[in-house]
């Protein structure tokens, strides 16, 4: 008989992360996961539910809450969308190709609207070539273990998504943290790595891959391209840019930060974006130089093994960017982009001015809001819905512990009415919460 003590195996779980589960996230758990039965534009239907035990399980009362206002789905420009005049060519598609493809885009499963999506996207983005791929997560985590792999250095941003994070840890490639948005961090990582080269072998790295985002979502912060890409220049990296966030949202027509900054897609080596923000679909691009593009269709995980996108989303895409660019023959796209730049400038604006402490870029339609407290997330979120206003509120391991904020993400579809509800509810629960931690807010008791 063998006598084992419990210092014997490794822990199951982290101490503090079970901690955590059980006395901080269960009791606020009401929060998350909470099923809408409708399209997620400015509004939606919400199916409420109850618990009995303290948000170990829930029930649902078959009572739906009616026009919620929707203050986080990523509908940056409205296109999540039931309009049937809108979506008949969508329609068409379905009736024609069906929902599904049932196979990968080398065998069986390469349709004539997938070329013509990547050729608009081409044309959108203003570079050689575009390959598309049926899930936007899959985009970052599948390609970039085809770019780089061991004997390769991996420059990542301390903030980047999970899906970067997990293709840079795939491809069994060095990877080295810089601070976030910090050009000093990453000029000291660049020049590092060029004078030392590899550990023990001191051999020059086969390549160096820069990973950034153009707007940051739990941040709200727009990357410092030009900077980068002058970093990326000098010491001859490559750069690799995330636009999930930022294609559609920001830039004169909506061609993200690279039209933001006034650049040339040329100085991106790999603009990698996503349709499931902006265009109101599923699935994730890659352009840049043809024989990246090329190199891909044959390297690429997703591309040989995941089965392609389904016809009605990709129509959905081509709809939706035709419209961006002003090829259905209308000024509508365009009208969006602009009205979410007002919407977002005058969402902030008014935050700023109420004295919370708001993060990000003013042009950012991902606007974090801080409640710094974690015992504050649960208070926010059910008061907000009391008021008939959803909210994305964010805490551990998401964000820092004592970070903890709701994550706001303005879309062309709200109207300034709709906006004026939502921030009359936040300056009252500002006020009730004292969630107003800005030094220049005015104080909320009367001058003696």
């Amino acid at each position: 008989m063998y006598m084992f003590s419990n210092q014997d195996f490794v822990p199951l779980y982290q101490d503090f992360e079970n901690f955590y589960t059980r006395n901080l996230y269960m009791r606020i758990r009401d929060n998350w996961n909470r099923p809408i039965c409708s399209v997620p534009g400015p509004q939606f239907d919400l199916m409420e539910r109850v618990t009995d035990d303290f948000n170990w399980t829930f029930r649902f009362t078959g009572r739906t809450i009616k026009d919620v206002i929707n203050m986080g789905s990523y509908n940056y420009l409205g296109f999540a969308e039931t309009e049937a005049n809108a979506l008949k060519t969508v329609a068409d598609v379905l009736q024609n190709y069906g929902t599904g493809v049932c196979s990968t885009r080398q065998e069986m499963g390469n349709l004539d609207k997938h070329v013509e999506l990547e050729n608009l996207v081409a044309q959108f983005l203003d570079v050689e070539a575009a390959m598309v791929f049926g899930m936007g997560f899959a985009t970052n985590s599948m390609n970039i273990p085809s770019l780089v792999g061991k004997g390769c250095l991996i420059l990542s941003d301390e903030l980047n998504h999970t899906s970067l994070v997990l293709g840079a840890r795939l491809s069994g490639a060095t990877i080295r943290i810089f601070k976030h948005n910090n050009m000093q961090s990453l000029e000291k990582l660049l020049r590092d790595a060029v004078a030392y080269g590899q550990p023990r072998s001191r051999r020059a790295w086969k390549k160096i891959l820069i990973l950034v985002e153009g707007i940051y979502s739990m941040e709200g912060s727009i990357v410092r391209l030009p900077e980068i890409v002058a970093l990326k220049k000098r010491y001859k990296a490559y750069l690799y840019l995330d636009e999930a966030h930022s294609i559609g949202a920001v830039g004169p027509t909506g061609r993200g930060v690279v039209e933001y900054f006034g650049m040339n897609p040329e100085d991106v080596d790999v603009l990698m974006g996503t349709f499931t923000k902006s265009f109101g679909a599923a699935g994730g691009y890659i352009a840049g130089k043809k024989e990246l593009v090329d190199f891909l269709r044959t390297h690429s995980h997703s591309a040989i093994y995941a089965t392609s996108m389904c016809p009605p989303v990709a129509e959905q895409i081509i709809r939706a960017m035709k419209c961006v660019m002003g090829l259905d023959g209308t000024t509508q796209g365009l009208q969006r982009v602009h009205q979410l730049g007002e919407n977002t400038r005058y969402f902030r604006r008014r935050l700023h001015e109420m004295g919370f402490i708001v993060y990000g870029n003013d042009d950012s339609p991902v606007v974090p809001l801080l409640l710094y407290m974690p015992g504050k997330i649960g208070a926010f979120a059910r008061h907000m819905l009391t008021k008939n206003i959803g909210v994305v509120v964010v805490g551990f391991p998401a964000t820092p512990i004592a970070e903890s904020r709701a994550r706001f993400c303005v879309s062309a579809a709200h109207t300034r009415e709709m906006l004026d509800t939502v921030l009359n509810a936040l300056d009252e629960l500002g006020d009730f919460l004292q969630l107003k931690y800005s030094r220049h807010s005015r104080s909320s008791r009367p001058e003696l």
